[in-house]
């Protein structure tokens, strides 16, 4: 099914009976499986870019993750996370690698991160400030883990060109993320038929 055909068919679906909670958790599910096949498409794009120095990701495919964040529950949003790592691992061929739990680890924390930010700060937080927490956070644990799992202190020299540079590369995600949200039709048609199912939290007064 192609994206225009699956942003109507949830549109449609949108429009039921809102106390159908089969409906409500086909239309969820869809919406997560939409932004999912985007995450993948974004790491594909990242994946044949080069990389300047070891662990560090442009973040592509964290734009779709940064939007669901303002509309969607925590364990959806959980699950977009999961395709996100789960797809660029397979496209990597690092999913038995230890690439993986660093991919993993950091996505994760990361999440944690912008899903305490977003609670904490509301609408008062933009994407571009998700973005920027997450890739900090992200690229924190990873060099972390690179200390004690796999080259020990050595790999300290690389942290603060690993963080100057992530904080660089969230800016522009961010940037990317908050164009996307106003001007994407999918999230146009995500805010205006939400509130036939359930009102999407932290995001109250929004049109």
């Amino acid at each position: 099914m192609q994206t225009n055909d699956a942003v109507n068919y949830v549109k449609g679906n949108a429009n039921a009976n809102p106390k159908d909670k089969d409906t409500d958790e086909h239309t969820r599910f869809l919406y997560i499986a939409v932004l999912g096949g985007l995450c993948i498409f974004l790491s594909a794009i990242e994946f044949v870019l080069p990389r300047p120095i070891p662990f560090f990701r442009y973040g592509l495919a964290n734009i779709p993750i940064l939007v669901a964040l303002k509309h969607f529950r925590f364990l959806q949003v959980f699950y977009l996370v999961l395709i996100k790592v789960l797809g660029l691992a397979i496209l990597n061929g690092t999913l038995v690698s230890y690439v993986f739990l660093f991919s993993l680890a950091g996505s994760l924390c990361s999440f944690l991160s912008m899903y305490g930010c977003i609670r904490v700060c509301a609408s008062r937080i933009s994407c571009i400030g998700l973005s920027v927490v997450g890739a900090f956070v992200s690229n924190g644990v990873q060099v972390l883990l690179a200390v004690y799992i796999i080259f020990g202190t050595k790999a300290i020299i690389i942290l603060p060109l690993l963080i100057g540079m992530g904080m660089v590369s969230g800016l522009v995600v961010g940037i990317c993320a908050e164009y996307y949200e106003k001007k994407s039709r999918f999230v146009d048609y995500y805010l205006r038929d939400y509130s036939a199912i359930e009102e999407a939290p932290l995001t109250k007064g929004k049109t």
